[in-house]
């Protein structure tokens, strides 16, 4: 694929610009894909970057609602489609907002890179660098809105399949199509039972295989307190033999590790029979977290008390094994996890949109191991170590008082290539503030370096912000890298930042890479210059 990205202490959080080494972000461009006196309103999908003419300059790809490519060093419109309909269509509306982030691969392998999207009325599209439809494309596999989008080479053939998550109010949730738009044999799941599913909320899904068999396995945490795994073909997967023969699906996640392996909680108030986790929100993010060769699954979920309905508590965080048993290795042990974290501002969107706890994995410190790093509905970014606890000045208060505000998915990027990675997150406001969000650089101990003030909405919305996660890549051709934004009321926003031509990018946008397939694995590290050891070999 050939990208040109990817290449408390409430004194110090306010005190601005506190490292010499680390730049300030500086604003390039604003307002990209707008209209004359407004935005089309922006959610939560990450913007990509890629080449996607071959022009040899990098173009920035994005949507709230319509598609647009924009030139990547000065913002411009290159072309714009509604979302669902192609360019030969100029008159079109646009079927919906997209959720998802922008995929950018070659899905037919014709050595040409595609741009795919995901939107409410449960359509999804595939398009060449112009705006024109693949042929078998657009498909609608789903009539509610498509939260996420994953692409994988299931079958080693060459070709990438999509997968696709509905927030339907069904056990069938997913959809796996092939790059010429057909159903793969075995799909839509959850079918035939083996486990249990409900609606995907967010963009939630993983794809890394799991079982070591050579072919990339499907996670699909819904909205139920259990998480999904099936092979490419659809067939659940086993969970570890301690659970007594039951698939991953099978498998109930509670906070207590002895109530899972009981198989069942009472929901009587006590808190070990009670405490349990739901994955409406809550993605899975899966990485090689010790070091050791072995994959592990990182999930984050609502944790609530069922005791007579539903209480929420905290935002839990779970480790564990590819064959869903806790992670117990490196002289760690998930068998007993963090709580109690923090209780949520506000579930209600009415108020202020909903907080994702999307996990990005990257290595903070350099030691090797890597962290976990997830905001959540308390108002705060987290950073976990594999010891269970948050080091340094983590967490990170993003709400310190006045207006709620939330935070982004985080990237993670060693801007100076130091060894120490910095973490960059926006966030977003209350409704009907008038107050804009911040992009903030915080170091790995959590203490922020920078914090910017987003540009103010455009035209006549209350409040602003930006809920995808950052994505860090080159957009101009020089050395040094960019932010690139999708804002809620002032479009596609990117800042330089100045100093970072040696950077590592760890987890460089939403979902990890701009197959948007929630990996962090073993070279996925991309320089500036675009590719994976900082001199050679093109990152695909």
């Amino acid at each position: 694929m050939k990208l040109m990205m990817l290449t408390t202490c409430a004194a110090l959080i306010a005190a601005g610009p506190i490292s010499a080494q680390i730049a300030a972000p500086v604003l390039k461009w604003q307002h990209g894909g707008c209209y004359a006196s407004w935005c089309e309103t922006g959610w939560y999908s990450s913007p990509a970057v890629a080449d996607i003419d071959g022009d040899g300059a990098p173009e920035v790809i994005a949507s709230a609602y319509s598609v647009v490519v924009l030139d990547g060093a000065s913002g411009a419109l290159e072309w714009r489609v509604a979302s669902g309909h192609d360019i030969t269509d100029p008159g079109a509306s646009n079927v919906g907002r997209t959720w998802p982030g922008i995929v950018v691969a070659d899905v037919d392998a014709d050595g040409a890179d595609e741009i795919v999207t995901a939107h409410s009325g449960g359509w999804v599209s595939v398009y060449d660098g112009d705006g024109h439809f693949e042929p078998g494309w657009p498909r609608q596999p789903a009539s509610n809105e498509l939260r996420g989008l994953s692409v994988g080479d299931l079958d080693d053939d060459g070709t990438l399949e999509i997968l696709v998550t509905a927030a339907s109010y069904s056990s069938i949730n997913a959809w796996v199509l092939e790059h010429d738009g057909t159903t793969r044999s075995g799909w839509p799941q959850l079918t035939g039972g083996g486990g249990y599913s409900y609606g995907v909320f967010n963009d939630t899904s993983a794809i890394a295989d799991l079982d070591g068999d050579g072919s990339p396995d499907l996670l699909i945490p819904s909205d139920v307190h259990y998480i999904c795994a099936y092979s490419a073909d659809g067939q659940h997967l086993a969970a570890d033999p301690v659970f007594g023969g039951d698939n991953w699906g099978e498998v109930g996640v509670w906070e207590s590790y002895a109530t899972e392996l009981q198989g069942w909680g009472a929901c009587n108030g006590i808190r070990a029979e009670s405490y349990r986790t739901n994955f409406a929100n809550g993605p899975a993010s899966v990485a090689d977290m010790d070091g050791d060769g072995t994959l592990e699954v990182v999930a984050t979920g609502r944790t609530y008390d069922c005791t007579g309905g539903e209480t929420t508590k905290y935002n839990g965080v779970y480790v564990f094994e590819p064959d869903r048993g806790r992670f117990t290795g490196s002289g760690y042990d998930w068998t007993t996890v963090p709580i109690d974290l923090g209780a949520p501002l506000s579930l209600d969107w009415n108020i202020i949109e909903n907080a994702a706890p999307n996990p990005a994995l990257g290595d903070l410190d350099g030691d090797g191991e890597k962290e976990i790093v997830y905001a959540d509905f308390s108002g705060r970014v987290h950073a976990f170590w594999l010891d269970g606890s948050e080091h340094g000045l983590w967490p990170l208060a993003i709400h310190t008082g006045g207006p709620y505000r939330f935070a982004s998915e985080p990237a993670i990027v060693d801007l100076d290539n130091d060894g120490s990675a910095e973490v960059l997150v926006t966030t977003w406001v209350q409704k009907g503030t008038g107050q804009t969000g911040e992009l903030l650089i915080v170091s790995a101990t959590g203490m922020v370096l920078h914090r910017v003030d987003l540009p103010a909405p455009f035209g006549s919305p209350t409040w602003n912000g930006s809920m995808p996660c950052p994505t860090v890549a080159d957009v101009d051709g020089d050395p040094d890298l960019e932010v690139v934004l999708q804002t809620a009321h002032s479009g596609v926003v990117v800042y330089d930042l100045p100093g970072s031509s040696g950077a590592e990018i760890l987890w460089g946008t939403g979902r990890g890479s701009m197959l948007r397939n929630g990996t962090a694995l073993p070279g996925d590290t991309i320089f500036a210059d675009g590719f994976e050891d900082g001199s050679t070999g093109a990152w695909d």
